[in-house]
């Protein structure tokens, strides 16, 4: 099967059977047409239409080894640097699609299991049948284009003991059985985003195991499809409305929903599963394969689409209130353009100092992406402040699109017209600034954005402590003892 369509995907979604959980309602059919998804949803049929396009269709595919047909470049395993040039830049088209604002494409989840699959040797230390399991559901998952969710990380109780000790053990998603044909799971995980909508469900593993033997049923890494008996979700409150594009331009399109994943004694087929019982190996699942690197790959590709469409966002509003003159509204554009040229040296860095790593694969450097997901968190929280100073009491007047065509038009035109814009034009614009920096769906973006790799904190001592400083230490010694 080769790259998907939009109504490709759309047929499979229709087929597939999920239990998702939704405000106070079940639904194990219909997605595609609940008012909480059915947006995001066709945004993302967009996505693998795109793959069809004339314009985009020899970025976003190549010819698969296997079948011979065109498949999704996020797929590609990099060989040359070419390759990692056509991987960024079919990354590119789709976070442009959504101005960065879409978290979950299908590429994120296709690059690490690309790199996966190529260290499946590293897989078959454990087991020879892991390393072909990684293997063959690589090329499943490329061949039949499949859309997959991740989920990695236990329920969120008592961050004062470890995951595996919440509730004396009986809370996070766990192996209770083994029989002859796989092992059963029980218990809870977070936080599956598009989870509602995709096809399957990637159970990795948390990085913070201990290795001991209580921890040997939470060392696991396997993929399910979305309706696998016992397999439910617990979605959040959606925050796409339902009202029109005009009025949440960003909410009405790209509102992906964040799900607690609960394993009602769910069965796992041996061959779906790609580590069990051992925890250092789960501990090295992203870091050994170069995943990670594949990952943040396409992450930094997307947080620069976001940054450039936050400073076209920024251009647009100062143009129409004729703000651009004054200096301090000057330093603060000046910050989203060194944001956005930071992002940009950093991927060119990537890319330019990529080497082969031990299983052949191209892989970009790791410290200058490594580098940039440790500072976007944070520096994604000043976009939304620097858009609500400078639109300041203007994005809290700012009528729905009913009051443009209704009773209120001319008033709208004649007391919000601006500098550059018609009454209409500039609430257009506000909206969109106002989804961007102040409505719910701007909340979930920023809180998104901050803990995206994990909590920044832990992140920080972890880049810290593989950081080698010794030439700087050594550096610094050399000088003093200089005579």
């Amino acid at each position: 099967m080769a790259a998907r369509t939009g109504k490709e995907f759309l047929e499979r979604l229709s087929q597939s059977r999920p239990t998702v959980h939704i405000q106070g309602e079940t639904l194990t059919e219909g997605i595609q047409e609940h008012p909480a998804f059915r947006n995001v949803v066709q945004t993302y049929a967009e996505l693998y239409d795109l793959q069809h396009s004339d314009e985009h269709k020899d970025v976003l595919t190549y010819i698969s080894p296997t079948s011979g047909e065109p498949v999704g470049t996020s797929f590609l395993t990099p060989k040359a640097p070419d390759d990692l040039v056509k991987r960024r830049k079919a990354f590119k088209v789709w976070a442009d699609h959504s101005n960065g604002m879409l978290g979950r494409t299908g590429d994120y989840m296709n690059s690490s299991l690309m790199a996966l699959a190529s260290a499946a040797d590293w897989f078959a230390q454990a087991n020879p049948d892991f390393g072909e399991n990684i293997r063959r559901y690589y090329e499943k998952a490329r061949e039949e284009d499949l859309l997959c969710t991740h989920t990695l990380i236990p329920p969120q109780v008592n961050r004062a003991v470890a995951g595996t000790q919440q509730a004396g053990g009986k809370l996070a998603a766990r192996i209770v059985k083994e029989d002859d044909n796989g092992v059963v799971i029980r218990g809870a995980r977070m936080l599956a985003t598009i989870a509602p909508f995709a096809d399957e469900m990637l159970v990795f593993p948390s990085t913070v195991l201990r290795g001991t033997p209580e921890d040997k049923p939470y060392s696991y890494a396997f993929a399910i499809p979305n309706d696998t008996p016992g397999l439910r979700y617990i979605a959040r409150e959606p925050l796409d409305y339902d009202r029109p594009r005009h009025d949440h331009p960003l909410a009405s399109r790209f509102e992906e929903s964040d799900c607690v994943v609960v394993f009602d004694d769910v069965h796992v087929p041996f061959e779906r599963c790609f580590a069990l019982g051992d925890a250092e190996l789960c501990n090295g699942f992203y870091s050994q394969t170069s995943s990670v690197v594949h990952m943040t790959h396409q992450v930094v590709t997307r947080t620069t689409a976001k940054t450039e469409y936050v400073l076209g966002l920024v251009s647009l509003l100062t143009d129409a209130i004729g703000i651009e003159q004054f200096q301090h509204v000057q330093e603060d554009i000046a910050e989203i353009i060194t944001t956005l040229e930071t992002l940009r040296a950093f991927l060119r860095a990537a890319e330019a100092d990529a080497e082969v790593n031990e299983y052949g694969v191209l892989t970009p450097a790791w410290a200058p992406l490594n580098a940039a997901r440790n500072l976007y968190p944070k520096l994604y929280q000043r976009f939304p402040q620097i858009l609500r100073k400078l639109g300041a009491s203007g994005l809290m007047a700012t009528p729905t699109e009913l009051d443009i065509t209704g009773p209120a038009a001319a008033d709208i035109e004649a007391y919000l017209q601006s500098a550059t814009l018609t009454g209409p034009e500039r609430v257009k614009l506000f909206r969109l600034v106002w989804d961007t920096c102040i409505s719910a769906f701007s909340s979930r973006q920023a809180l998104y954005e901050y803990y995206f790799f994990g909590d920044p904190v832990r992140m920080a001592g972890a880049y810290v402590k593989s950081y080698d400083r010794e030439p700087y230490r050594a550096k610094v010694q050399a000088f003093l003892e200089r005579s």
